[in-house]
């Protein structure tokens, strides 16, 4: 099936229209004519459309990245031992005390702690040793004639031709990942244009080559973002073993005193303390690792929306600022294969609960629905997937 659809993609590619699994993608002459009309009519200038797109045509390594990203199909404690590893935690307490100095003054300017920034450095790019090889331009050109997300990606495309009208990037230093972010952390074009400063003071927004200017443009975007100063961001707790599992949901915020009542402790087991509200959040259910998410969860969301990834982001941070590696759960937890939760996700969509695409990874969507599906077949309902409610859809 592999073989065949790459054999259909290079087929069409020969015809203008290439052809991947889900969708066909419009001819590229054209496409391209009436995207540079888009761009003048946004202010690009002609000089800057012919200098950085003469010659570009879609990267087909970038449409296989698009089409294979497994990732976020990881479970929880899978992804997070694989990125909150012993080299990172390393690393990342010695650059805190290595760069003390810069993570202070952007704290004085930003309100975001040190952990925090770190935290999406270590997880981004390894400290900015590993920020991509890609053309970014070529990139963005790529997925915004691409057929799955041209919407988005245009507008990235957009943004980056500004930044070279601007001046901050030259089209052969704009270099990245394969979807097109950009620097030490990983910025989509939009970001970097709309956030960026130049904190080192040397004239220029570079945030390829200039940590500083990397890590105080992270802060002032998680600061606009909403970051609340001095608040925390995430709690390990203990979670009984049977309690009202609905109320577990990130959208759903208690007081502390409402979670202590329902059983919920410390993760050393002690009683909750202190004032403010929080979510519970179970990223693999009642049975795994258990956390307070409190509103400036929030922001680790807005900077990437999967909750694996906040969660694994948010759980770094603290680790950096001193907290012990969390627990593995009340019991062990069996998790679907990628093709198992597709299946799944089909059947909630077969079935008219709110599924919109089956991908294979267990979002916020998919978390929803499972809970109705959960407390229509009197199941615990915390929202994770497992082989019994598969059986049972």
């Amino acid at each position: 099936m592999r073989n065949s659809l790459v054999l259909m993609g290079l087929i069409a590619s020969m015809l203008g229209k290439p052809v991947w699994a889900d969708c066909a993608s419009p001819d590229f002459v054209g496409w391209l004519a009436d995207f540079k009309v888009e761009a003048a009519a946004a202010g690009i200038k002609a000089g800057v459309l012919d200098k950085t797109l003469a010659g570009l045509k879609p990267d087909p390594a970038v449409i296989q990245r698009d089409r294979s990203q497994q990732t976020f199909a990881l479970d929880f404690l899978s992804f997070a031992g694989k990125k909150v590893n012993s080299h990172r935690m390393t690393q990342g307490k010695a650059l805190l005390k290595k760069h003390a100095g810069l993570f202070k003054r952007i704290g004085q300017e930003y309100a975001v702690p040190a952990e925090v920034l770190a935290a999406f450095w270590g997880l981004e790019t390894d400290f900015g040793a590993v920020t991509g090889d890609f053309s970014t331009l070529r990139s963005l050109l790529t997925l915004a004639h691409d057929c799955r997300r041209p919407e988005l990606f245009r507008g990235e495309l957009l943004s980056a031709l500004n930044l070279v009208q601007k001046g901050d990037l030259t089209p052969a230093r704009m270099r990245g990942a394969w979807a097109g972010e950009i620097g030490q952390l990983q910025l989509l074009a939009s970001r970097y244009d709309q956030y960026a400063v130049d904190f080192d003071g040397d004239g220029q927004r570079d945030l390829i080559h200039s940590s500083a200017d990397a890590l105080a443009s992270g802060a002032r975007m998680l600061q606009e973002s909403g970051w609340q100063a001095g608040e925390p961001w995430l709690l390990e707790v203990r979670v009984p073993a049977d309690m009202d599992w609905s109320q577990a949901r990130l959208d759903n915020k208690l007081p502390l005193s409402d979670w202590a009542a329902q059983g919920v402790k410390t993760a050393g087991g002690g009683d909750l303390n202190g004032s403010g509200s929080a979510s519970l959040l179970l990223p693999m259910g009642r049975n795994g690792p258990a956390f307070l998410a409190f509103p400036n969860f929030e922001v680790f969301l807005k900077w990437n929306e999967s909750t694996v990834y906040s969660a694994t982001a948010a759980y770094f941070a603290t680790r950096l600022a001193g907290a012990p590696a969390m627990r593995a759960g009340n019991a062990p937890v069996r998790s679907l294969s990628v093709a198992q939760t597709k299946q799944l996700q089909a059947k909630l969509q077969a079935q008219g609960f709110p599924i919109s695409k089956v991908d294979g990874i267990i979002g916020e969507e998919t978390r929803h629905a499972v809970r109705q599906a959960q407390q229509k077949f009197g199941l615990p309902a915390d929202g994770y997937p497992d082989a019994v409610l598969l059986g049972k859809l």
